[in-house]
């Protein structure tokens, strides 16, 4: 199976580019690769975290002013 791609044009930070192109020739990878694995990244950890939030969506809610008390009373703060 063939991978088809996509064509975008994005602008990047000149020190963040510079970066893209080290990370680039270090790993012998384009910097099209090396784009598209930070983002592939960056989207799993919002799944992630979309998954935990599905898995609490049930706990009951605690306000900012319990927690602190809460933590008071334990001796954490």
């Amino acid at each position: 199976m063939t991978t088809r791609t996509k064509r975008a044009t994005i602008y990047l930070d000149p020190d963040l580019h510079r970066a893209l192109q080290l990370k680039s020739i270090e790993t012998s990878r384009s910097i099209s690769e090396v784009v598209n694995d930070a983002v592939k990244l960056a989207l799993s950890e919002d799944v992630e975290d979309l998954a935990a939030f599905e898995e609490r969506a049930n706990e009951p809610l605690m306000s900012f002013e319990d927690t602190l008390k809460e933590l008071k009373r334990n001796g954490k703060i």
